[in-house]
């Protein structure tokens, strides 16, 4: 075999190899933490107590700490994430509220880069247009002040 169709060959048998590899590792699972995405609470942080079916399960917040009360949601409405928390199927409110505390898991979310990538994300669509000429300029003189760093560098 030529050069080329022996590299598209084993180009194609890292992408099987990756694919058996590669399987999930978030779970729609009791105690998954979820990410709402849709709807009026959209951008809450939210808890699978129960699974309905196939395409919909129980959650709720706790209420106190996300603002999240106790729904039936579609799958299409969350996103999994990595965070899980220990607690029973169907369990009340308090328990909930609870696991949290005990799991550290508001901190664990904010101290991920998902979140900090939404935070930004806020904070940029929040700023006016005197903020964006503000954080431009930054960016020039900034860049300006490295490009003399790395001259000097090089000299």
């Amino acid at each position: 075999p030529s050069r080329r169709q022996h590299h598209v060959g084993t180009t194609k048998l890292l992408h099987i190899q990756f694919l058996y590899t590669m399987g999930f590792s978030r779970y729609v699972e009791v105690g998954r933490v979820v990410l709402i995405n849709y709807g009026p609470d959209a951008g809450k942080l939210a808890t699978v107590i129960d699974i309905v079916d196939q395409n919909k399960c129980l959650v709720e917040g706790p209420e106190e700490i996300t603002g999240v009360k106790r729904q039936v949601i579609s799958y299409r409405r969350i996103a999994l994430t990595d965070l899980t928390v220990n607690i029973q199927r169907s369990a009340r409110a308090k328990s909930l509220k609870a696991a949290w505390k005990e799991g550290d898991t508001l901190a664990k979310w904010e101290g991920s880069q998902w979140a900090k990538k939404l935070a930004s994300k806020k904070t940029r669509a929040g700023l006016s247009d005197f903020d964006r000429f503000k954080v431009m300029v930054a960016k020039k003189q900034k860049s300006r002040i490295i490009a003399q760093k790395m001259k000097e560098l090089k000299a």
